[in-house]
């Protein structure tokens, strides 16, 4: 097994959810520390760069969880989800709507004009990390990575 053979990196039944979760991971998590320092620093282009991280995060969602649909349906042909995958699932799709969600908390409020913010979206971004987090970590199981 060569990890520098790309016609097995393309290949791999998984390969492109393995690859593709780490950019709404990082740049979730990129988002919301700079949206903390933006609101404790009260610097309008930290909320702007925040907000770009968090629409790319949200964009990049719906890639990652059609190759990890897929990759269910490739690993296990579709048979019944169960266990560890039931719980990844579960998690990735609260993860997915929490980071939409706050997308939409922001966008809603560049739309509108405001320059501050209700502080309960600093708990659903701290929610947004924490789900990533747990997410992962069974994702890790999954892949053999944590075992």
């Amino acid at each position: 097994m060569n990890p520098f053979d790309l016609k097995q990196m393309m290949m791999e039944k998984h390969a492109q959810h393995v690859v593709l979760i780490h950019f709404p991971i990082a740049l979730f998590i990129a988002g919301v520390a700079l949206d903390f320092v933006a609101q404790w620093t009260k610097r309008e282009k930290l909320e702007y760069v925040a907000y770009v991280n968090l629409l790319l995060a949200a964009v990049m969602t719906l890639p990652v969880v059609a190759t990890g649909l897929a990759a269910w349906q490739w690993a296990l042909e579709g048979h019944r989800i169960r266990g560890i995958l039931r719980l990844h699932i579960l998690f990735a799709l609260a993860s997915t709507a929490v980071i939409w969600i706050v997308w939409l908390i922001h966008f809603r409020a560049r739309r509108n004009g405001k320059t501050t913010f209700s502080n309960y979206r600093l708990v659903l971004e701290f929610v947004g990390v924490t789900l990533l987090a747990i997410t992962g970590h069974l994702g890790g199981f999954l892949s053999g990575v944590n075992t």
